[in-house]
């Protein structure tokens, strides 16, 4: 009698060690996961793009050209709610964290800045080539302005860009799988390549057969002049578009 008891009383204790070791192993690994989380959501980039946006004058030249496009290479994308017609003034990699530090940043600089008054000329159409294709745009004087504020904009950002960012940095809607190698090294090396004396403002407009878009540049273009009418920052996407509106900043007139 005294051994059964003994057995029972071993077994339970058993258990309860069992159990208790359960529990902690569950609380150390959802610890463990959340760990992971945590370190995760501190190591994630998002691929950046402060623009400003065009105003209503722009947009129509901008969407004229984009059906223009469409109808030649009906696999290109339409401008939209999407793929906002802007002016790229900065790219680049930041810590998903600091986002917010980001816009505070740029929004002081645009504070400081009166863009809804300034008269800008866009005078030429213009594509990247990735053959057999383009990325086609309209191209817009580069003026001191425009320069300024650039300059500021990479000094604002500076602190909280990083470098290696992926495919993962970007808005897709096919697991990374649209967004091109080039882009991915184009933002890296926006400073270098597309900053200060090598910007080329413009409004994208497009994607098309390089066949068609050597005949779009040959063609008579009549310059004409708009203003911003906002300003942005947006996460990129396939083609460096302008996908998904992140921030609008506050503009002063």
């Amino acid at each position: 009698m005294e051994t059964t008891i003994t057995a029972t009383v071993t077994t339970a204790i058993s258990r309860r060690r069992m159990l208790a070791g359960a529990a902690t192993l569950a609380a150390l690994s959802t610890g463990a996961a959340a760990a992971r989380a945590q370190t995760a959501q501190e190591s994630a980039v998002t691929a950046i793009d402060i623009a400003l946006e065009p105003d209503d004058i722009m947009i129509q030249h901008a969407q004229a050209a984009n059906a223009r496009l469409l109808q030649d290479f009906p696999k290109g994308f339409a401008l939209d709610a999407t793929h906002h017609p802007h002016i790229t003034m900065l790219q680049q990699f930041v810590r998903t964290a600091d986002l917010d530090k980001v816009y505070a940043a740029a929004g002081r600089v645009f504070e400081e800045e009166k863009p809804l008054s300034w008269k800008l000329k866009a005078f030429k159409y213009y594509y990247i080539p990735s053959p057999p294709i383009g990325l086609a745009g309209i191209v817009v004087e580069p003026t001191p302005d425009l320069l300024r504020l650039q300059q500021k904009l990479i000094a604002a950002v500076t602190p909280f860009t990083v470098q290696g960012g992926t495919r993962a940095a970007f808005m897709s809607t096919e697991d990374g799988r649209d967004i091109q190698a080039f882009l991915i090294d184009y933002v890296a090396d926006f400073v270098k390549i597309a900053a200060g004396p090598k910007f080329n403002p413009h409004v994208t407009t497009g994607v098309g057969a390089e066949t068609y878009l050597n005949k779009l540049l040959a063609e008579p273009f009549d310059a004409f002049t708009f203003s911003p009418a906002g300003a942005s920052v947006y996460q990129l996407g396939s083609f460096g578009t302008a996908r998904k509106e992140l921030k609008e900043l506050a503009l002063k007139s």
